[in-house]
């Protein structure tokens, strides 16, 4: 190994040793004391995992000299340390380690080598539609739903987790993926066989980055990255840039990690963090919970971060310990940490790090505050909220308005809800949930929302009945503190019962509103509120009958349940009459921290954590009678419409295909720019006259049965029919008529893209894709890359690629090209109406990554091309036709 005379001992304390690992500190530069804990930990892994092929020497010295290499946007290999999924990803990742056994065992070779090489914990957190709220036993009728609309794919999961090593599967029921990772998945310090190395994490939802609270680097990537990295193969990355955030001060009395949540978001949103790491520093950290720290991270998409870093410190060991991570772990995580320079100890003088740029806030300037009605990083002071709210009725209609008239500002719609005449007005709360990772990790603001409900119910006041109220928990952990302290009898008194613990209101899972509410509503066109304590609330997501959706701690959703609309000044106006005729106001009701820590302090117990997290191997009695078959080998059903066996490995020999150039193509689809991966890949419902839907009827499937396309992305047949089937795709053959169709070019004819590919295809012809800047740009979907090669798409000509797309796209085989600067399809005269050959050397030793290529058309015009191989690695993959088969080819050679 390259860096092996930098390799230490590290000793234990009492005599022994934890393990072997990489010092920093023996590189002996001056450049690595300087340089941020976040990037120090891209800096181990590179070491430890150079081997000159995947990563090189020179990759090594880039993160070394971070400060003047990351202005640069140079890219590195990055391999993290294990892979988070959760079970929408997570199947189509087993169906592809299924088929990969079988090529394996159809080439003769051992199949059950093909497991997970990088450790993979898969979190089933189903999605918990919200259609049993205000009911004692909520959880368990939710969770019998789910069961029935999940059980085949929650069964091959289950089969998954029995045929694969290195995978640990967590059943449905125990927790939201984030907070299951924080509390009992995420190790901070791996040791792996005597070797020692910082915990790093890719995962294949956004919010990831909860774990960066831990002092875990981890952030959300799509399936084919999160595959390949599995199989251990290197990321490629841009070396990013780091905003340095000084904390100072404490928060006041009152203000909770959520106010601060919603101000970093703001501030960080102004300040522009796109594509960088976020790390926070100063006294101010000492003051921060690790909850609170986690809720900052979680926050790392809306804010636009790659992530929000904590590095660890003494507050994160006190954190380990309290959820029952063991002495001697705890220990050498500290004594690792440590060794290398990576622990924060605000006892000891501080290095000062070199950032990219800086920013700082005082904790004590903090103000409670919500965001909306539209935007997570539309801050709203609390005090200000109720001539906030009549601005946005004023405004037109916008991020931060709703142009309702003045004289229909005071509408007062009136209906029976269950024979009880009522009203409702515009800012009326309908929804109020406690929801999502963002919030529910944090003991303080849970046990703050309980305390707010025990004064309201001692005080008399109540929840109106019609307004939807939930609380979903992001691990059974809250139960247990919740109902040690004895407060979740006065949130049940509300209306808030737990729903479940999984996703629900925050990701549009609220469940139907009473049907009375409902046309009260429409037929009035009121703007209706939904107070939750989630971190997404863009119109249409969370309801569609709530244009008004405001982000806030769950203390803070309690008390604008209890006020029943958004439109109160809570300083000056009561939120309510007590039982003897008082008016009642929010300070009457809402805790002091001291209040709140005393309640933490005696409820928040280790036993709690490691009670709830026996589950974990323990399954619950649903998962555990599920019947699954035991083979190494996947019996595939063929009549399934959710598991399917794809057919990338068909035909498969040991001899690598070699590189494929493009004769004669013909032009599928052909763009402008800002093609998205939501354009591309199948995503939302299955619409009544898709391809996809004429597959499932065929099937004998309902339409009230289709599900989602995230449900079914374990059948490929699903899939490639919603490849391209977004209705607002905007393709130029199409001449201003947008949706998913394209001209067939032979004939002339009008075709959903998925028919006209498929003709394409019987017909022999190769097809290609012309597009303009910024391909691929948006979420990173595996499907984008997958559902195209599945089409008999060979190659993308754009302008530019998005950074993961791209590569995504090499992993599937399909060869990405620019035109060169300056040039597109419409500077060089392309209609797509041509046909196109791309000539490439017959063997991969002649090809170059970023060479020159000439691209010829039937009617004689011919252009250059940049070939956009990046590296060698993906030459390799060219070669061998795609990664996985790459990966097939490495284990049965190693095998022999």
């Amino acid at each position: 190994m390259a860096y092996e005379s930098i390799l230490r001992t590290l000793e234990k304390p009492g005599g022994g040793e934890f393990g072997k690992y990489y010092s920093l500190p023996a590189l002996d530069d001056p450049r690595v004391d300087k340089l941020p804990y976040s990037i120090k930990i891209l800096l181990e892994s590179a070491i430890r995992n150079c081997d000159e092929f995947q990563v090189k020497s020179n990759d090594v010295e880039k993160i070394i000299d971070w400060e003047n290499t990351s202005p640069k946007q140079v890219e590195i290999p990055f391999k993290p340390a294990r892979v988070l999924l959760q079970d929408f990803t997570g199947v189509p990742a087993v169906v592809d380690l299924a088929c990969m056994r079988d090529a394996m065992n159809k080439l003769g070779s051992d199949s059950d080598k093909i497991n997970p090489l990088v450790p993979v914990d898969l979190v089933i957190d189903h999605s918990v539609q919200v259609d049993v709220a205000r009911s004692e036993n909520a959880v368990q009728l939710n969770m019998e739903l789910e069961f029935q609309r999940n059980k085949e794919r929650f069964g091959f999961l289950k089969w998954g987790s029995q045929a694969f090593h290195n995978m640990l599967v967590v059943p449905p029921g125990s927790g939201i993926v984030h907070q299951v990772n924080l509390e009992y998945l995420g190790r901070v310090v791996f040791n792996s066989g005597g070797m020692l190395y910082p915990d790093s994490v890719v995962g294949t939802d956004s919010h990831t980055t909860m774990i960066d609270g831990l002092g875990v680097a981890g952030w959300g990537v799509g399936g084919i990255e999160a595959e390949a990295t599995m199989l251990g193969q290197p990321m490629s990355m841009v070396l990013p840039g780091v905003v340095g955030f000084k904390l100072t001060g404490n928060l006041k009395d009152g203000v909770t990690a959520t106010d601060l949540v919603l101000t970093v978001t703001q501030m960080l949103r102004k300040h522009g963090v796109v594509g960088k790491f976020v790390e926070f520093y100063g006294e101010g950290m000492s003051k921060l919970s690790l909850a609170d720290r986690a809720t900052i991270a979680n926050m790392s998409p809306e804010y636009g971060a790659t992530m929000g870093f904590f590095p660890v410190d003494h507050v994160t060991l006190q954190y380990l310990k309290l959820t029952g991570r063991s002495d001697d772990t705890v220990s050498m995580i500290e004594a690792y940490l440590r060794a290398n320079k990576m622990f924060v100890d605000y006892n000891e003088p501080q290095i000062q790090r070199v950032y990219s740029s800086y920013l700082e806030l005082n904790l004590v300037d903090v103000e409670p505050c919500v965001s909306g009605p539209k935007r997570p990083h539309d801050r709203v002071v609390l005090s200000e909220m109720k001539t906030d709210w009549h601005a946005c009725l004023d405004s037109k209609v916008g991020f931060k308005g709703f142009g309702v008239p003045k004289e229909a500002q005071s509408k007062v719609a009136e209906f029976s809800f269950h024979g009880t005449p009522t009203k409702i007005r515009h800012g009326d709360v309908v929804i109020a949930a406690i929801t999502s990772c963002t919030n529910t990790s944090n003991p303080s603001v849970m046990l703050g929302a309980a305390l707010v409900a025990k004064k309201a119910c001692e005080l008399g006041l109540e929840v109106k009945p019609w307004i939807k109220t939930s609380l979903a928990p992001g691990s059974g952990v809250v139960k247990k503190y919740m109902d040690k302290s004895g407060l979740q009898k006065y949130l049940n008194k509300l209306g808030f019962h737990i729903v479940g613990y999984g996703c629900t209101t925050c990701i549009g899972n609220s469940g139907d509103l009473d049907e009375s509410v409902a046309s009260a509503i429409t037929e009035n066109d009121i703007v209706a509120a939904a107070v939750l304590s989630g971190n997404r609330n863009f119109e249409g997501r969370v309801h569609p009958l709530t244009r008004a959706n405001y982000l806030a701690s769950p203390p803070l959703v309690v008390a604008y349940a209890l006020a029943g609309t958004v439109d109160i000044d809570f300083a000056k106006e009561p939120i309510g009459t007590s039982k003897d005729g008082k008016e009642i106001f929010f300070r009457d009701i809402w805790p002091s921290n001291e209040e709140v820590a005393d309640v933490v302090q005696s409820s928040v117990l280790p036993d709690m954590f490691k009670g709830t997290y026996e589950a974990i191997t323990k399954g619950n009695s649903m998962w555990n009678q599920l019947s699954v078959p035991s083979g190494k080998l996947y019996s595939w059903d063929p009549t399934s419409t959710y598991i399917h066996e794809p057919p990338y490995f068909k035909d498969m020999s040991m001899s690598p295909p070699g590189p494929h150039g493009v004769k004669d193509a013909y032009c599928l689809l052909n763009f402008g720019d800002s093609i998205t991966t939501d354009h591309i890949s199948p995503a939302g419902s299955i619409h009544r006259d898709s391809p996809a839907a004429k597959y499932l009827m065929e099937r004998g499937v309902d339409r009230r049965d289709f599900n989602s396309y995230g449900s079914r992305r374990g059948n490929d047949e699903v899939m490639v029919r919603g490849t391209f089937a977004n209705i607002r795709l905007v393709n130029k053959f199409l001449k201003g008529e947008v949706g998913p169709k394209t001209i067939h070019i032979p004939t002339g004819e009008k075709l959903y893209v998925f028919d006209a590919a498929m003709r394409y295809k019987s017909e022999g012809h190769d097809t290609i894709i012309l597009a303009g800047a910024e391909y691929g740009s948006g979420s990173s979907r595996d499907w984008a890359a997958k559902g195209p090669m599945l089409q008999g798409v060979k190659a993308v000509i754009a302008k530019s690629f998005e950074r993961i797309h791209r590569s995504n796209l090499v992993g599937m085989n399909i060869i990405p090209l620019c035109f060169k600067a300056g040039e597109d399809a419409e500077t060089l005269g392309l209609t797509g109406y041509e046909r196109y050959t791309i000539d490439l050397p017959s063997s991969v030793s002649e090809i170059r990554p970023g060479q020159d290529v000439t691209v010829v058309t039937d009617n004689g015009k011919s252009f250059t091309c940049t070939v956009r191989f990046d590296t060698e690695v993906e030459l390799t993959y060219f070669d061998q036709g795609g990664i996985l088969q790459y990966v097939i080819r490495n284990l049965i050679k190693a095998n022999n």
